[in-house]
């Protein structure tokens, strides 16, 4: 494998992207290399919000704007712990989007996802994040066995 310098991985949250963030977190040690952790998000609709205000009082917050997206990112550099150059970015906007655009954007020379997706009718039929990913990414692409 070629050494890299900028590790790109994508996570939302679930146990099994965290197995892609492990894995990213791997290689960017073992090549000296930057790590960015991306999530992507989607903002609540003025109806969502006022529902959770209703449901959740003061700690409504929790779920508005970045804040959960924080969270997944917090967790994932807690999982990674020492060692490794680790940047993270919470953008709003559709996950394929966020991922291929962002690594674009930061130069980096490879991309990690989990496999989740790939195999299931949804996956097949609209098309994975891990399936469009490999299509539109202009770096190499890892896509990690996390089920």
């Amino acid at each position: 494998m070629s050494s890299y310098s900028r590790v790109l991985v994508g996570t939302d949250g679930s146990e099994t992207s965290y197995k892609a963030v492990d894995r990213a977190a791997e290689i960017a040690r073992e090549s000296g290399a930057q790590l960015l952790i991306v999530t992507a998000y989607r903002p609540l609709s003025p109806r969502e919000q006022q529902e959770a205000a209703q449901q959740l009082g003061a700690e409504a917050y929790k779920i508005t704007g970045s804040h959960p997206a924080e969270d997944v990112l917090r967790e994932a550099c807690v999982r990674i712990g020492e060692g490794v150059d680790v940047e993270t970015l919470a953008v709003q906007g559709d996950p394929v989007d966020v991922i291929v655009k962002t690594a674009q954007d930061r130069k980096a020379d490879l991309l990690v996802v989990g496999n989740r997706g790939l195999n299931s009718i949804t996956g097949r039929l609209l098309g994975s994040v891990p399936s469009v990913v490999t299509h539109r990414a202009q770096c190499d692409v890892l896509i990690v066995a996390t089920t």
